[in-house]
């Protein structure tokens, strides 16, 4: 029986011992912890865009669909990102213009449709996008 209650009383003393040592890790944060804290929502991490037509590709098909689809403002968010994985995608630019026009933005068209000029200066319809900026001012 003496030996059963001084059994208990030490494995009482190494489980409290070890509760404490568990205890003072929890209250000190690691180092690494303060160094770098990780976002905890991905999508507020600005994304960092370089030179890729074919992810451009397929964000103008998916705009090209949410334009067709009537959502003018989801169709201008896809052509945004489309023209920043290839900025000299200027059909992007364009129907980004479009979108926002339709979607009752005219200054944020007026922006678009000046981009799309500046990158396709020679376009065929460059005359009518002209009017179409003066139509928005």
């Amino acid at each position: 029986m003496s030996r059963c209650l001084a059994a208990l009383i030490f494995w009482g003393l190494i489980s409290q011992a070890a509760f404490c040592q568990l205890k003072d890790r929890q209250q000190q944060p690691d180092k690494k912890q303060e160094e770098a804290p990780r976002e905890e929502d991905e999508d507020l991490i600005p994304k960092e865009y370089s030179f890729n037509p074919l992810q451009a590709s397929k964000e103008m098909q998916v705009g090209s669909y949410y334009f067709k689809k009537g959502s003018y403002r989801a169709a201008a968010r896809r052509f945004e990102e489309a023209s920043k994985w290839d900025p000299g995608l200027a059909e992007a630019y364009l129907k980004r213009a479009e979108a926002l026009e339709k979607g009752k933005d005219r200054k944020g068209a007026r922006e678009a449709y000046a981009k799309y000029l500046e990158v396709a200066p020679d376009a065929k319809d460059a005359a009518a996008i002209k009017k179409k900026l003066e139509k928005l001012k």
